[in-house]
């Protein structure tokens, strides 16, 4: 079957696999939010105008068997200086929420001062609970719950700049990321990510690698449908529960609005293997 032939494509899946609709405990629907590749500006060389790190893991973080640490700094701690010697800066930015927006992506472009691209994937975090700040300027009557979108939170941050480091704090986690070479971003399954067909999942309850159908509605219209055939290939802090799914958008400033709006309901419907469940 050659590449790019979605025919055939479609006639294997029909032939080899069966749905099966994945149910949780509030039923078959569930929320499906999005993701993409950041570019930030940035430089390797610390200034005053690029005064923000991007940190490589420390080699004092503490490994466990999900590959993440415990009992490590908290945000507020690092951000205090709390790494010390372990500190070891990949990049350093202009904007600090621009780092925290690299954090929540977990991957990301740097554009150096010459124009050359520094690409950083995720490497591990401190293994304390994430808290989105949404939720948290909701619950401060900042911004309108439904109207909560990666745009409206910078937009907010942006207006009150003495706020910027206690709400960025009020998620403790702490991400760590690697330089990456060749195609990417890559994701927690270990191979490239692909726009509009890469699905961050809760790895506890899907596995890697499945094909799975989604079916829920467009990031920027909610009157048009987004079906198509997705890759659980990625995970991330925010994505529990058995109907949740983060679908990756891809890089520059379209994949930025629809990852930044994708907050809808939906479905989606695990292909396995027919001869495991049905027989031949």
């Amino acid at each position: 079957m050659r590449p790019g032939n979605h025919i055939a494509a479609r006639a294997f899946l029909e032939r080899w696999f069966a749905p099966f609709a994945v149910a949780g405990r509030d039923g078959k629907d569930g929320l499906f939010t999005g993701y993409f590749e950041p570019e930030i500006i940035g430089s390797q060389q610390q200034s005053w105008r690029y005064s923000e790190p991007v940190y490589a893991r420390p080699p004092d973080l503490p490994k466990v068997r999900s590959g993440v640490a415990t009992h490590y700094h908290d945000r507020r701690e690092i951000e205090a200086g709390a790494l010390g010697a372990a500190a070891h800066p990949l990049a350093w930015a202009a904007d600090p929420v621009d780092v925290f927006f690299l954090h929540i992506q977990g991957s990301g472009r740097v554009r150096l001062p010459d124009g050359k691209i520094l690409r950083l994937g995720f490497d591990g975090h401190n293994g304390h609970p994430y808290t989105p700040i949404g939720g948290v300027l909701v619950r401060r009557g900042a911004l309108d719950r439904g109207t909560v979108s990666m745009q409206s939170i910078r937009a907010w941050l942006a207006a009150n700049p003495a706020e910027i480091s206690p709400v960025l704090n009020s998620n403790a986690r702490y991400v760590f990321f690697r330089r990456l070479t060749g195609p990417g971003p890559v994701g927690a399954s270990g191979v490239p990510l692909t726009p509009d067909r890469s699905l961050a999942v809760d790895r506890r309850l899907i596995p890697f690698g499945v094909p799975v159908w989604l079916t829920t509605t467009d990031a920027l219209d909610a009157a048009r449908p987004f079906k198509r055939l997705m890759i659980a290939q990625d995970t991330g802090g925010a994505i529990k529960g058995a109907v949740r799914g983060d679908i990756f958008f891809g890089a520059g400033s379209d994949a930025a609005a629809r990852a930044g709006r994708m907050n809808r309901p939906g479905r989606y419907f695990l292909l396995l293997p027919r001869d495991a469940f049905l027989g031949s």
